[in-house]
């Protein structure tokens, strides 16, 4: 059977899915190249003709993973509903209990973006995006008097802080918190944020 030719775009697609699945398997330090290609079955080369080092092709993968969960936030961020709904919406997503994939790809992002300043760049960015697009729906929120909070921004770090915490303990340590533990002090957190009791929290925001 006659190889299928890919498009540029397709094949670079390509490649970066099967970057980012080393990443995971592998961790940024130990990738290599070969591994990217041998996931493939494609030589080295041409690997490197799309991406001429290593760190250009962790970066983009990095990107492309950043992009795909940009998409995820802004569709559940973008519902024709309720801003609580959204908002609690977006957090049991982002969360380590939720359905939001490669926690360990993003752990292993941050420690390899204090040495690599072109992915301490995609980290950053999406970081800012992800604060944005949250500050963003808090203060329509507090706008349309669903809620009460006075520093959108600073509820957006804080909450994003403390899922971030949470899945590094959830992802180094497995069974050092339980999932409903850890859903339980998100909601705690959201609603503390929102100056809601969680009863509250719950009753609004309706089933996940």
């Amino acid at each position: 059977m006659a190889r299928v030719r890919l498009s540029v775009a397709e094949r670079r697609e390509a490649l970066l899915r099967a970057a980012i699945g080393q990443i995971e398997a592998r961790g940024v330090a130990a990738v290599r190249i070969a591994d990217v290609a041998a996931a493939l079955g494609v030589s080295n080369a041409l690997v490197l003709y799309h991406f001429s080092t290593k760190e250009k092709l962790v970066a983009a993968a990095f990107a492309h993973a950043a992009e795909g969960d940009l998409a995820r936030l802004r569709k559940l961020l973008g519902r024709r509903t309720t801003a609580l709904r959204r908002l609690r919406a977006a957090v049991r997503w982002y969360a380590p209990t939720g359905q939001a994939k490669g926690w360990r790809l993003w752990i292993e992002g941050w420690a390899a973006a204090l040495r690599e300043p072109v992915l301490r760049d995609v980290a950053r960015d999406l970081d800012r995006q992800w604060k944005a697009a949250l500050t963003e729906v808090v203060a329509e929120g507090v706008a349309a008097g669903e809620f009460r909070c006075p520093d959108p921004a600073g509820a957006a770090l804080r909450l994003t802080a403390l899922l971030d915490g949470l899945a590094v303990q959830m992802t180094a340590y497995p069974g050092a918190i339980s999932r409903a533990r850890a859903q339980e002090w998100a909601d705690d957190a959201l609603a503390r944020e929102l100056g809601l009791d969680r009863a509250a929290l719950t009753a609004s925001a309706g089933p996940r």
